[in-house]
């Protein structure tokens, strides 16, 4: 059987996939010994991404995706860093600092690592809520992801997803572009 174009994506991006998910702070927050500091400490990182991404990638992929504004989490990060007494100071750009004039499908290769985390936020949060006692009411919401729909709203992305690289033939660009948020993602948090 031949390997479809979201099999080499996912093969293609393994290594920088991996390294990212086996960085100190990431295994901080599945670690059964999570404390708030580690949580909080995340939380800022990713807000930093999240950030980055709404207010630069977002709008390029305006069209693309077509229910970008209801994917939108910088919020609720912010909702869970005031839970946690916490503010998210800085104004990185882990992302789009260093892109200079990328394709719509290199970007949506960005777009499609942050909304993969989504679907890894479902184990984050049960460590979360059993740990520290947060949940998706209050300081644990950006781990909540969809909620219920996570399965689905991933289902509807994939499909834009898939449909745009089969009609733009671009997987080389959207390879790329994930293999870069991997690793600007990782050099971020690292």
């Amino acid at each position: 059987m031949a390997e479809t174009f979201l099999e080499r994506l996912r093969a293609a991006t393994a290594k920088p996939h991996t390294e990212l998910e086996t960085l100190p702070v990431s295994l901080s927050i599945t670690n059964p010994e999570i404390t708030k500091e580690d949580y909080t400490a995340y939380l800022m990182l990713m807000h930093d991404v999240v950030k980055d991404t709404e207010d630069n990638i977002f709008p390029e992929l305006e069209g693309i995706i077509t229910d970008l504004s209801e994917r939108r989490k910088k919020h609720l990060i912010e909702n869970d860093l005031l839970v946690l007494n916490a503010e998210a100071k800085g104004n990185n750009k882990p992302l789009s600092s260093h892109l200079n004039n990328p394709s719509k499908a290199f970007l949506l290769g960005v777009f499609y690592v942050i909304e993969g985390s989504a679907l890894g936020g479902r184990v984050i949060l049960k460590n979360v809520k059993e740990k520290l006692g947060y949940n998706e009411d209050g300081g644990a919401m950006y781990f909540s992801g969809y909620g219920t729909k996570t399965g689905s709203c991933w289902k509807k992305f994939i499909a834009e997803f898939t449909k745009y690289e089969e009609e733009n033939n671009c997987e080389g660009e959207i390879i790329k572009g994930a293999h870069f948020a991997f690793t600007a993602i990782k050099n971020h948090l690292a």
